[in-house]
């Protein structure tokens, strides 16, 4: 299913809205949370709402898509750091309701297998946000990856790193690895968002639109899912067939309250 926007503000508040309305009916909800410059907005968004509505979400679980290999949560490119500065430090979820794969464990095949473990304990994803990559990865889940997978440990392409490596002031900074929530963890979330906005988008999702289902391209993955959003904004949708766009055009999504 696509929601196509005008605008990155209303794609930002129909993804934050659904994240509020997933909160709302479910008190208990285990959210699956992405990361990257398409999320700022969303989770700016997700806040005010929370804050007009007076959500408690002291009950909310959360689990983070991936984290690199080798950065410590202090570290401010490290998506702990990250997701503290946007969301967590504004909420009232308590730390051991906090889930992000650790990307400093010595043991990191442990530490992935216990990542997925835990996500099982708690009863599975209610709710995946999601982004994509400029290759089609989800998570750090890059081309070719089974769509079988588990957490676990993936060695960034050359496009990701250099996607990625303009948030480092030193490039050579750029982690060679990360830890990701595997495929099949995603597609057993009961309900799943995939977000994309820009121009830089435009070419990947049109590859999306057209593609079978092939692990070539890993995003293709989540066309198997029966409960899939897609949201664009204009630019991000602009190489999709005409016909496609016309007939997804969304309204400007309703305000919170």
């Amino acid at each position: 299913m696509y929601k196509i926007f005008d605008t990155t503000d209303e794609v930002s508040h129909y993804a934050a809205a659904r994240l509020l309305g997933t909160i709302k009916a479910i008190p208990t909800a285990v959210l699956g949370l992405a990361t990257g410059s398409t999320m700022v907005p969303v989770y700016a968004q997700l806040l005010r709402g929370l804050q007009q509505a007076a959500v408690d979400v002291s009950t909310v679980t959360t689990f983070n898509l991936d984290e690199y290999v080798g950065l410590s949560a202090g570290h401010a490119q490290s998506y702990h750091y990250y997701m503290y500065q946007h969301l967590f430090n504004e909420l009232n979820i308590p730390a051991q309701n906090i889930h992000l794969p650790d990307g400093m464990a010595s043991n990191l095949d442990e530490a992935c297998q216990s990542y997925t473990d835990t996500i099982k304990i708690r009863g599975g994803l209610d709710f995946q946000l999601l982004g994509i990559g400029t290759n089609g990865h989800i998570g750090f889940n890059e081309p070719q990856t089974s769509f079988a997978s588990r957490t676990h440990v993936v060695e960034l392409t050359a496009q990701t790193r250099l996607d990625n490596s303009r948030f480092f002031a030193d490039k050579h900074e750029m982690p060679t690895r990360a830890i990701t929530l595997g495929i099949l963890d995603i597609l057993e979330a009961k309900e799943i968002v995939l977000v994309a906005t820009g121009r830089n988008k435009a070419d990947i999702m049109a590859e999306l639109y057209h593609s079978e289902i092939d692990e070539a391209l890993p995003a293709s993955a989540l066309k198997q899912h029966a409960n899939l959003t897609i949201v664009l904004d204009r630019e991000a949708a602009s190489a999709l067939p005409r016909e496609a766009v016309e007939k997804k055009i969304a309204s400007a999504p309703a305000d919170f309250l």
